[in-house]
């Protein structure tokens, strides 16, 4: 074994210490090497660059997660967003429902064709950003307003 690497070490001085071509291959391994090393400190940077670039971005997915408290609104702007969000569906009988709010509730009040209509009703308006609660003085077409608790 020893035999072996005092030949292989023989060879690889003969051949960069050679009087003819050794200067040239020792300048070309020198530069192969710094070559590979500079390839090797690029590469590493970019990957790290894509890395802290993937962190950033997951941080800033993360902090939009939590969604911005929003400012209350006034009644007269939830009333407006009331009757353009819920009653967007032409199937609703938008001008047989009158919508106020007093500080966040929701008053319905008027006549729907059918009872199902009203738990679907007060079911949308719930939605509603700015809407705290709804008071539903609705009743269907055919019963007093009496009737209705």
């Amino acid at each position: 074994m020893r035999v072996v690497a005092a030949f292989m070490t023989g060879i690889g001085l003969a051949y960069f210490f050679d009087p003819q071509s050794g200067r040239r291959r020792r300048h070309m391994w020198r530069d192969r090497t710094l070559g590979m090393v500079r390839r090797t400190f690029r590469r590493t940077a970019r990957a790290g660059r894509g890395a802290a670039a993937d962190v950033e971005g997951m941080a800033r997915k993360a902090a939009h997660l939590r969604e911005e408290r929003k400012p209350d609104l006034s009644d007269e702007t939830v009333t407006a967003k009331i009757m353009s969000e819920v009653f967007r569906d032409p199937e609703l009988p938008k001008g047989d429902v009158n919508v106020n709010v007093e500080g966040g509730v929701a008053v319905l009040r008027g006549t729907v064709g059918r009872l199902e209509l009203i738990d679907e009703l007060v079911a949308r308006v719930r939605k509603v950003q700015g809407v705290r609660d709804v008071a539903s003085l609705l009743h269907v077409e055919s019963t007093p307003e009496t009737q209705r608790s």
